[in-house]
């Protein structure tokens, strides 16, 4: 079994409506990661996508360890422990998340953002990606490897 770390975060741009997220992991050779966004998006939406692509090459036979910012784990805590009253907003995304999470053994933790950690480097990329998606719309790129091998803590 393969034990996967991913770092992820979120940034939303609430005037403008534009979010971007980006994420890295470890634990499938070299470090990766890669980053997105949108325009017209919200905050939930930006982390569960995100957290979509983090997933969509994952093997289905490894553990996973996700660290993220506290308003960022708090949405994907919904798809650890779904509560009571289920969120009825990006009802597509969940469901594409949620198979693809069955079965996955997946801890969530909150990251601090503020310190040199893997965590504030995704969260610096996803700033960028925010602004990147204001100016040209959707999109998805891996972040350079030389990018993530300077980042603290991997």
């Amino acid at each position: 079994m393969t034990a996967i770390k991913l770092w992820i975060a979120a940034s939303h741009d609430a005037a403008h409506r534009n979010g971007g997220w980006a994420f890295v992991r470890t634990g499938l050779g070299e470090p990766m990661g890669w980053a997105g966004g949108d325009r017209r998006t919200t905050r939930a939406r930006t982390i569960l996508s995100g957290f979509l692509a983090a997933l969509k090459d994952l093997p289905a036979d490894g553990s996973l360890a996700v660290v993220a910012p506290r308003a960022d784990a708090l949405v994907l805590h919904a798809l650890l422990k779904p509560p009571g009253k289920p969120p009825e907003d990006d009802l597509d995304l969940r469901a594409v998340l949620a198979k693809g999470l069955e079965g996955r053994a997946w801890t969530l933790a909150v990251g601090d953002p503020a310190g040199p950690t893997p965590v504030s480097f995704v969260a610096a990329w996803s700033e960028t990606a925010s602004d990147k998606a204001k100016m040209g719309g959707a999109f998805q790129i891996a972040i350079p490897k030389t990018n993530v091998a300077k980042a603290k803590g991997l």
